[in-house]
């Protein structure tokens, strides 16, 4: 399969997100626009209304390197699987949660020093994936296994075995709970959706989004990964 076939089969939120966090992230690297003039400011962003950065700052990853390489990997494997997965033909409900945690993180990020909220961003979509996969068996470097919900746990305590500030992870997770909370936990109970009644008039402006169109995981295939 050639890059182009490939760029060409993820699905069409996760396309877009990862179009935009390479174009702003090569930008950068070529020197064509500043990381100053695009990570999350508070006072820039609501007093002098540069509102792009709400935006720009969740597509900033760092210099093009294995850093790069790393957060990209992590992006598309589970931006995909999510769409490709409990969001199949629901592209709308998909882009929903992605506003709703990056609306989530935006309010958070003015009492935490954290300039570019992507990681965080990819992290929330990690915990619900392992939140609505719980009997996906994986395996950290071989080590130990475990099974998906605990996946952002054992990403978090590797961050502080390398000695990596928490917070960006930490972020995640609250905005990936928050999410489950309402659409997973809280929705069966009150008989709706509770996330999605909130978001009602942005999927109605969203519905002619095109859905993934892979095929969905054979039933009964066994699933098992490998870190």
């Amino acid at each position: 399969m050639s890059l182009e076939d490939w760029y060409k089969q993820l699905p069409l939120v996760t396309r877009v997100y990862v179009t935009l966090c390479f174009l702003t992230t090569a930008g950068c690297a070529l020197e064509i626009i500043a990381p100053f003039n695009i990570y999350f400011n508070a006072r820039l962003i609501f007093q002098k209304l540069e509102l792009w950065r709400l935006i720009t700052n969740f597509c900033f990853f760092g210099s093009l390197g294995l850093d790069f390489v790393f957060h990209m990997f992590f992006l598309i494997k589970y931006s995909k699987a999510l769409e490709e997965g409990s969001f199949r033909s629901k592209s709308a409900d998909f882009l929903w949660m992605l506003l709703f945690g990056a609306g989530l993180l935006t309010a958070i990020a003015p009492f935490v020093n954290v300039p570019f909220l992507g990681s965080s961003l990819t992290f929330m979509m990690v915990y619900v994936w392992g939140r609505r996969h719980p009997f996906v068996s994986l395996s950290f470097l071989g080590i130990f296994n475990f099974t998906a919900p605990y996946l952002p746990w054992v990403l978090l305590a590797f961050s502080v075995i390398l000695r990596s500030s928490p917070v960006v992870d930490i972020l995640g997770m609250v905005a990936g709970h928050c999410y489950y909370f309402l659409e997973d936990a809280a929705a069966p109970a009150a008989g709706a959706g509770a996330a999605a009644a909130a978001a009602a008039a942005a999927r109605a402006g969203c519905r002619q989004l095109p859905s993934s169109r892979s095929r969905p995981p054979t039933p009964g295939q066994p699933m098992r990964e490998h870190w």
